[in-house]
């Protein structure tokens, strides 16, 4: 066989590679012959079912991707092609859905909803749903029937509600008909309800239609298919969480019952929907309980009340709940979600609903099940009993666990590994919301032992050990004090974690776990734990240039991947140590630095040690301060090319804020490198390729320089103060809420930029040559300070901005822009409900210098009150 590879047989993988680019360069020099082509392959009844369905997809992948930087490019490539071009596939997409072959007929409907997903925002492509009602209305053709309401369905679950909301009437009188109980392909129609059910809101408000929609669903959940009562259910899901509010005359009539039927069905599929249906009544009550308290705090009315639907329910699908609990499968993986998981989840969201009164009914299910001989009992016991311990009083479950606890590390030795893993996790919950249960000097020291025993076990049970063992140094840990609780057992537990870290596998990410295990009892670890602390950094460090040595020896993508996820989890270790020891890493800087240098310089350019090895250097930087200065001739390099991976934007995120960390760790020593700081960062600022959620930072880290140099950003103040003004100036769609959200962080970081500008320039005396862009900003903070959208965040920080200038101007030269009207109601706003504690504290400074600013001494004696007055109203 070898003999005929070398002959000249072709590798097939390497076949499928050529041909794939050849594809795809097809594409890039030809993008209208290659949709033909492929949409004639799809239409096309003589082509063999695999070819069509192939064709289709390439079609749709042509037109439609999940990152929205590409999905722009496809979709600008889709709207340049010639009008007869797009005409020509549409209709060879529409003409497929009746096609005899029910994949060509299913390929053709996504097809139709990726184009639709590019034309129809963008008003093209206006009759198309006026097409698929008529073809959905077509009774003598069932096949065609199917896939039409197919099509809508894919339609309405790509395209934003707002777009199809004036077709929303016909849109919903056709999946509404199909989804009868008189139609034989429900299924279909159920689904494209399913997803058409956010832009139908103005229906649902109409009672009479909304009791149809429910009438329909409630009826198919009952379907003698599996399949349609899977849909139903998950229909009542999605409406539970849209129209919580309209749900108690549903409730009440039919929903409590069919819910309980559907968790106990045969079906696992089916009772999954079911049990997620009550675990979305308790998202949404947990939601509306945090609301409540939040109006209660400005004594005001809560806009939506809680109908309670979980504390009356819970007599009756508590019980079935815990039946579930038992259905445990014992081959299960970790990633498999079955009904028993799925009871566990709903159980813990059921205690955070209601509190209290679910501790009564699950202790004797407990007490019961907990020496039950059967496995799956007990591991249901203490799955119960863990479940329930977030929500209710502590005084009520500190007894309950206090009890409970010389049991549950007694079954860390339970025969059945199931049971122990429960338990391990139990012992988690318990050392993460109840920690003062434990009593020191009676369950620490053989919870601690069974913890380091659980290390040795399966690799389910040491994660949950290990996260136990990270709860128990979070609460009992101190690094402000000279000692804890948890001192005596330092030593032991870092040994035993180290010993678990050098295991060869990292199965269930155990030796990820124990290492995120070390980086947290570094992070808390008091001072008498210090010396615990130096060795285990010097161990790791040991590890990882141990590690580097052996690099060349690497064979094949698993090798590479056990180095890399070794590195990286190292590297978060030296993090975590080189933060908790601050100025006293500095004996060991030499070698921490040079390991990180080469990691970086071994590391390939997308390497996930690249920005953990980043991000160590950053806590050097913040350790070391000025004495950082003689690594950054060595690092500089580096870090260019990192700030310069347009491409690898976290990686270019993460060399952003060392840059600000450089400047803030040097000071004025950093102004000889901020020429080529500021050039790399402008560069990144204008890429076309880098993604947008690098940009505030880069605005941010532009006061940060500022404030490290002072008077010395004169030079870059014209270019600066010109970039933040245009980024100032963007606006967003208020019904576009991610694109709210980016304009409110780019606003931050603006905001943040001005901070450090306006810091920097009064340190350095030169405040006046803010004076020309003083008109910019003010009109940038007013535009930020009045926009609907307006985070408390913004506040904060543009009240502060407003001090700043304040105070650097102290002579008046800002009376009137801080005068205006705008200015005293954000101050107010600041010192009111409008603001919290921080924002408070925040106005209440912000005051003193910009009333100063503002009262100005005129001639005939009078005084300016204008903003204490204005207050004072």
């Amino acid at each position: 066989m070898s003999s005929e590879r070398e002959g000249g047989l072709t590798d097939p993988g390497q076949e499928r590679e050529a041909a794939t680019d050849q594809l795809t360069q097809f594409l890039s020099s030809n993008p209208a012959q290659y949709l033909l082509a492929l949409s004639h392959a799809l239409s096309d009844a003589q082509t063999p079912s695999h070819i069509r369905n192939a064709a289709g997809l390439a079609i749709k992948n042509a037109v439609a991707a999940r990152e929205t930087a590409r999905q722009e490019d496809y979709a600008n490539r889709w709207k340049s092609l010639d009008p007869a071009t797009r005409d020509k596939l549409k209709h060879d997409a529409l003409a497929t859905l009746a096609a005899a072959d029910r994949g060509a007929r299913n390929v053709s409907g996504q097809v139709v909803a990726a184009i639709a997903a590019v034309e129809l925002p963008a008003g093209l492509w206006n009759g198309l749903i006026a097409q698929l009602l008529e073809l959905a209305s077509r009774a003598d053709n069932p096949g065609l029937r199917q896939a039409t309401l197919q099509t809508i369905g894919y339609i309405c679950e790509s395209i934003k509600p707002e777009v199809l909301a004036a077709q929303s009437n016909e849109i919903l009188t056709a999946v509404v008909q199909g989804a009868r109980k008189e139609e034989t392909r429900r299924l279909a129609a159920i689904n494209a309800l399913y997803n058409s059910l956010e832009f139908v809101r103005e229906n649902f408000s109409r009672e009479g239609e909304r009791n149809y929609i429910m009438q329909v669903v409630c009826e198919a959940t009952q379907s003698p298919s599996s399949d349609v009562q899977v849909s139903a259910f998950a229909c009542l899901v999605k409406i539970m969480h849209l129209y919580y509010d309209y749900m108690k005359f549903y409730m009440e009539r039919a929903l409590f019952g069919l819910t309980v039927l559907g968790m106990k069905h045969a079906d696992e599929n089916v009772a999954l929907q079911a049990v997620e249906f009550w675990s979305t009544v308790c998202d949404e009550e947990i939601e509306l309980a945090l609301e409540a308290e939040e109006a209660a705090e400005y004594s005001e009315a809560p806009e939506r009340e809680s109908a309670h639907f979980a504390r009356v329910a819970l007599p009756e699908i508590l019980p079935v709940l815990l039946l579930l609990l038992t259905k445990q499968d014992e081959d299960a993986t970790d990633d498999e979600w079955n009904v028993s998981m799925a009871a566990g989840t709903c159980l813990a969201l059921l205690a955070q609903c209601v509190g209290d009164g679910i501790v009564s009914p699950i202790i004797p299910f407990v007490e019961s099940n907990i020496k039950n001989p059967d496995w799956r009992y007990r591991e249901a016991a203490v799955m119960a009993f863990g479940s329930i311990l977030d929500g209710p009083e502590e005084k009520i479950l500190a007894p309950l666990v206090a009890q409970a606890l010389p049991t549950l590390i007694e079954m860390m030795r339970d025969p059945s590994l199931h049971v122990r893993d429960t338990t391990a996790w139990t012992l988690g919950r318990v050392s993460d919301v109840l920690v003062k249960t434990i009593k020191l000097d009676v369950h620490l020291p053989p919870l601690v032992a069974a913890l380091v025993g659980g290390l040795d076990e399966s690799p389910r049970i040491v994660s949950n050990c290990c996260w136990s063992i990270m709860n128990l140094a979070e609460q009992l840990g101190d690094s402000g004090a000279e000692t804890s609780p948890l001192s005596n057992y330092y030593d032991g537990l870092v040994s035993a974690l180290l010993r678990l870290a050098e295991k060869g596998t990292n199965e269930a990410n155990s030796r990820t776990s124990a290492y995120e295990a070390l980086s947290t009892l570094v992070t808390h670890a008091p001072s008498d734990c210090l010396p615990v602390i130096s060795k285990l950094v010097i161990a790791v460090l040991d590890r990882s240039e141990a590690l580097l040595g052996m690099q060349a020896q690497l064979v094949g993508a698993d090798d590479r991947n056990n180095y890399n996820e070794l590195q990286v989890n190292i590297c978060s270790v030296i993090t975590s140590t080189v933060r908790r020891l601050g100025h006293e890493i500095q004996p060991l800087s030499d070698r921490i630095m040079t390991l990180l240098l080469q990691l970086i310089q071994s590391a390939g350019k997308q390497s996930p040690v690249l920005e953990d090895a980043f991000l160590a250097v950053g806590a050097m930087t913040s350790a070391l301060e000025s004495a950082f200065h003689p690594y950054l001739p060595a690092f500089l390099p580096p870090l260019v090319n990192a700030l310069g991976s347009h491409d690898e934007y976290q990686l270019c995120s993460i060399a952003v804020g060392l840059v600000g960390d450089i400047c803030r760790a040097l000071g004025d020593a950093s102004l000889p490198y901020c020429q080529g700081f500021m050039e790399v960062l402008l560069a990144a600022l204008q890429s076309p390729v880098l993604h947008r959620s690098v940009k505030p930072p880069i605005l941010s880290c532009f006061g940060d320089v500022a404030l490290a140099v002072g008077s010395g950003f004169e030079p870059f103040l014209e270019t600066t103060m010109g970039v933040l003004q245009q980024a100032g100036a963007m606006r967003a769609d208020p019904t576009n809420y991610d694109l709210v959200d980016y304009i409110n962080g780019l606003r931050e970081g603006i905001l943040e930029a001005y901070t450090g500008i306006v810091g920097g320039v009064k340190t350095g005396g030169k405040a006046d040559i803010l004076l020309p862009y003083i008109n910019g900003v003010f009109g940038f903070l007013h535009l930020a300070l009045t926009d609907q959208d307006r985070t408390e965040s913004i506040l904060r920080s543009a009240i502060g901005v407003l001090g700043d200038l304040a105070e650097a101007f102290p002579n008046g030269q800002l009376k009137e822009p801080l005068s205006a009207p705008w200015v005293a109601d954000v101050l107010k706003a600041g010192r009111t409900k409008l603001g919290g504690s921080e924002t408070k504290k925040v106005a209440k400074w912000a005051r003193e210098p910009m009333e100063c600013c503002t009262l100005t001494t005129k001639t005939d004696g009078y005084l300016d009150l204008t903003l204490r007055a204005t207050e004072t109203e």
